[in-house]
């Protein structure tokens, strides 16, 4: 089993010709609502992708609104379980898409801001019942660094995805074994920690001091770069033509712990996360766009 620890949101989508600038309104081609969250987008990337759909355990809080009971329906559908219903909002992340495919997003936290480390103590039982877990910065940070300290402390593989990247503090590294930020957040990262980013390879070794085992760069069009001890791999990207990015890096975050979690190395893994990436991001919204197991392998002729 797998597990993931984070949010779950509605995804407001406006379609419009290009973002807009400050002070400036402009009418959005198109309104859509699509089912999201860093949290919930991997989640239901592991159950599509997993040989069983049951192989996932997904503790997330949503709202008891409309939202909410959306979400609810679809986890049920996939046999994903392990959601907590609480008294508040669900979360909601407003998404501007243009007609090149990049975006924009605000989110409003909502429901997610309730995942606390008691929640979290609750369902340890459970949770330890897996090899893996997801996580990322999207629900309060003293949980996720919670959740981090206890997979790592009883032996188990933690990823985690830094984004967005406000809130983090140092400490978690010494409990995490992927880190798999894209090229902005490394930026960032690097520089709040370190003052100043001076390469991928340096930003490594610079977080390896703090604890950190391994990298993983999602360079979106560019591949990825993956970092361990003295090793360095990159992994060209799959040329596609990009209409929605939104959920590219929770889909590539879920397919590579599905292939790690099949036993998969780590060059394989990586394939077959970016794989389903860039088929991620030839269709429009978040969850909508999680490619099926059988679309990936078909897709890499395997």
């Amino acid at each position: 089993m797998i597990a993931v620890v984070g949010s779950s949101n509605m995804d407001v989508v406006l379609t419009v010709e290009r973002f807009t600038l400050p002070g400036e309104t402009q009418k959005a081609q198109k309104l859509e609502f699509f089912s999201g969250g860093k949290g919930s987008n991997q989640a239901v990337s592991i159950a599509k992708l997993s040989e069983k759909n049951s192989n996932v355990y997904f503790l997330t809080c949503i709202g008891n609104d409309s939202y909410g009971r959306a979400l609810k329906d679809q986890y049920d559908k996939l046999n994903i379980e392990g959601y907590v219903e609480v008294d508040d909002n669900n979360g909601l992340a407003f998404i501007e898409v243009t007609e090149k495919g990049e975006n924009r997003i605000v989110i409003y936290p909502g429901a997610n801001r309730n995942l606390t480390k008691e929640i979290i103590k609750k369902h340890e039982a459970k949770l330890l019942e897996a090899d893996y877990i997801l996580l990322q910065n999207e629900i309060p940070f003293e949980s996720t660094l919670y959740a981090a300290q206890l997979f790592s402390e009883n032996g188990k593989i933690v990823i985690f995805d830094p984004a967005p990247v406000s809130g983090i503090e140092k400490e978690i590294f010494q409990f995490v074994d992927f880190l798999t930020p894209n090229e902005e957040e490394i930026k960032l990262l690097t520089e709040k920690f370190f003052g100043k980013f001076v390469s991928y390879e340096d930003s490594y070794f610079k977080l390896k001091s703090l604890g950190l085992k391994k990298l993983i760069v999602k360079l979106g069009s560019k591949g990825v770069i993956y970092f361990e001890g003295d090793k360095r791999m990159e992994i060209p990207s799959f040329k596609v033509k990009a209409v929605d990015t939104t959920a590219a890096g929770d889909v590539f975050n879920g397919a590579f712990v599905v292939a790690l979690h099949e036993n998969l190395d780590i060059k394989k893994s990586l394939e077959f996360a970016s794989a389903a990436a860039a088929l991620s991001v030839t269709k429009k919204g978040a969850q909508n766009s999680i490619p099926s197991r059988k679309e990936v392998e078909n897709f890499l002729n395997i």
